[in-house]
């Protein structure tokens, strides 16, 4: 499915992602982890098909159980007391509600990486940060690019060499130990060919000399304006609230937050519109689509 937000412009895509995964990671509002968990979910199941839907459901759920587990084990904070472990300390309905907003902002974060990683490409952050931090945004790229390319490639080793049997899914304990590191030793071999290709690319294509201009087929449209100019509209409404205490809410020693008036309402409302932002301009180009098509 072709995401429409990915055609904008890089500087509306980077700034996107910046504001919505910094207030995830600050926002720690029971309400603010919801709407960022469900839109996130959402949207990389939108960019990934089927795989994300494994991927969330099976990777970042257990996750979200797991780290919540683990934070009333080991903190035992807070005045509610629910009872008492066997080792005398208390378990406190505090630290578990702080271990599940924990865990909720951990995979809400992860999940935002990784629509970052589908619509942010790496000529698009080399595009904006090419002039100003040249080797930085090249290192960045490029170890951004490396880890779906070794993947890959680790799993055309691994198949090749189950067709002789040699794969770590073959023979004993030993025997899988000796194919694994095999295909290890194979991986290295290939990181090193690969980055001496490269290097020898990059030097007869005229990297790092003076004057060197590089290609880019971005434009700043009207398109882009706007949703340039709904982003810092929205995004500022939620940084002034946040400012004013809309998104406020502590844990410990006991659950208090910003009492339920219609500026926390209009915040609220405010940060789940910056979060849907693409989603709503994907269902919005969707139905100009439809609209033209009938039109023919």
């Amino acid at each position: 499915m072709k995401d429409a937000f990915s055609s904008y412009h890089p500087l509306v895509n980077f700034l996107y992602f910046v504001m919505v995964i910094a207030c995830s990671m600050f926002f720690l509002h029971p309400a603010c982890l919801i709407i960022s968990l469900f839109f996130s979910f959402a949207y990389s199941i939108y960019l990934n098909g089927k795989r994300a839907i494994r991927f969330n459901f099976l990777v970042m759920l257990p996750t979200l159980i797991i780290t919540a587990l683990v934070n009333p084990a080991f903190n035992h904070e807070g005045v509610t007391i629910l009872m008492y472990l066997d080792n005398g300390n208390p378990l406190t309905l505090e630290s578990i509600t702080f271990g599940v907003a924990s865990a909720a902002m951990l995979i809400t974060v992860i999940c935002w990486f990784s629509c970052y990683n589908a619509v942010m490409t790496s000529d698009k952050f080399i595009y904006l940060f090419g002039k100003l931090i040249p080797a930085m945004s090249l290192i960045f790229s490029m170890v951004l690019r490396f880890v779906p390319t070794f993947k890959a490639q680790f799993q055309r080793v691994s198949d090749s060499q189950k067709c002789v049997g040699r794969d770590i899914s073959n023979g004993g304990v030993m025997t899988r130990i000796r194919h694994g590191i095999r295909i290890m030793s194979i991986m290295i071999t290939w990181v090193l060919e690969n980055a001496i290709e490269t290097s020898d690319s990059m030097r007869s294509r005229g990297y790092g000399l003076k004057g060197r201009t590089a290609y880019s087929n971005y434009t700043f449209d009207r398109r882009d304006q706007w949703a340039l100019g709904a982003l810092t509209i929205v995004g500022g409404y939620v940084l002034i609230s946040s400012l004013c205490g809309a998104m406020y809410f502590r844990y410990y020693p006991s659950m208090k937050g910003h009492g339920l008036s219609a500026f926390t309402i209009s915040a609220l409302g405010a940060y789940a519109v910056m979060c849907a932002i693409p989603l709503i301009m994907n269902v919005w180009e969707d139905r100009k689509w439809k609209l033209l098509q009938s039109k023919i």
